[in-house]
């Protein structure tokens, strides 16, 4: 592939049309370039990912009317807030004055102030005051608000859609709705919330995260034991999203307690599921464990991960225990990961089969979901 950026778009394009055109016996992983070129990145950012339903985070970091957090997302400085009268909000944290931005952290409160020049706002965006400019005769208060972006709540995950034109995305989701619907998910509390960044591109560990065919080898000492990767199942995936289920292992302990829909069969996988672009989920029959990834660079991804569970206490053993669980395959999965970001950087790797569909299926669908996007013709 050539070191020309523009010539290393146009190919990745068009290979990615071709691999629109290969049936999933074909399917082949892309080349390395797919991770390692700024270019492309920025292709990304402005056909995919800001035009896609992106995830932010969880509603239990907003539990209660006031709470508040911030965060980014492609430059984006965002304040995602519950209004006193419960609405959750994803608005610009980026004051109306001079750009500054008018919260950090996270904690509660009904007012945000800039601390450049002290305008404040409430917790619905409106603006509440500006100090020595009220009296000014071309000044309109109220059309300097927090502009609000479009947002959408799923199972308690909140989206944030940048350029506000995407389509609903529930209707999307209604096949992964039906599949995890005894799990219920909305009924999990937050019980853990921690950001990191790793050093590899953002779609590496999305399709990490997304495939069977690691387990038994990255995670001999921890996920092996518990879902093998021999007993992983592919779902049938719909427009939104894809998945598999991580079958337990019999001979390891049943992963109670389980809620009382749940039949035989779901009690013992978990279905393993990416909501496209940036979600990856892992929904235990009593834990789940989220990442929402943000590109950052094309060797750096920030990732935004937590914990949810059936119990509301995160000070339970069996919570402690979960997260350390999680802590400790992440470390191995980043390992695995930054190794893989820095081989990448060759020129001559330009990407190898696919395992069947059970255990690298997912990957073949993330990588026709790029397609749909960046595919030489229909971005243009």
């Amino acid at each position: 592939m050539s070191a020309n950026p523009i010539d290393t778009v146009s190919t990745l394009r068009n290979t990615l049309a071709v691999m629109q055109t290969l049936p999933s016996d074909e399917a082949r992983a892309m080349p390395a370039e797919f991770y390692t070129s700024e270019e492309f990145l920025n292709l990304e950012k402005d056909h995919v990912l800001r035009r896609d339903w992106m995830c932010i985070g969880h509603v239990g970091e907003v539990s209660n009317p006031g709470d508040f957090y911030t965060t980014e997302m492609l430059d984006e400085q965002l304040l995602v807030t519950r209004d006193t009268d419960g609405t959750i909000r994803v608005l610009s944290n980026v004051c109306r004055h001079r750009g500054n931005r008018v919260a950090e952290g996270s904690g509660n409160s009904r007012r945000f102030v800039c601390q450049y020049h002290t305008w404040s706002y409430d917790n619905t965006g409106a603006l509440l005051s500006a100090p020595l400019i009220k009296n000014t005769p071309s000044f309109d208060k109220s059309k300097c608000a927090l502009p609000e972006f479009a947002s959408e709540i799923w199972n308690g995950w909140i989206f944030v859609n940048l350029d506000g034109q995407a389509k609903p995305l529930t209707p999307r989701l209604s096949g992964l709705q039906n599949i995890v619907n005894n799990y219920h998910p909305e009924e999990r509390f937050l019980n853990f919330i921690e950001e990191d960044t790793w050093n590899c591109n953002w779609k590496c560990l999305f399709e990490n995260f997304m495939e069977g065919y690691h387990l038994s080898t990255t995670h001999l000492e921890t996920l092996h034991k518990i879902t093998p990767t021999r007993l992983c199942k592919k779902m049938e995936s719909g427009e939104g999203w894809t998945g598999y289920h991580a079958y337990y292992d019999p001979d390891y302990p049943p992963r109670g307690p389980f809620h009382k829909d749940l039949t035989e069969d779901e009690k013992i996988n978990s279905p393993m599921y990416g909501i496209y672009p940036n979600l990856v989920v892992g929904m235990a029959t009593n834990f789940t464990l989220f990442m929402c990834l943000r590109p950052n660079g094309v060797d750096k991804v920030n990732i935004r991960w937590g914990v949810t569970g059936l119990e509301n206490d995160p000070d339970a053993q069996k919570v402690k225990d979960y997260i350390h669980l999680c802590k400790t395959f992440n470390a191995e999965d980043r390992e695995k990961l930054e190794v893989l970001q820095v081989a990448l950087k060759t020129r001559h790797f330009q990407g190898g089969p696919l395992a069947p569909d059970d255990y690298e299926g997912c990957i073949w669908d993330f990588i026709q979901y790029m397609a749909k996007h960046l595919a030489t013709g229909p971005a243009e």
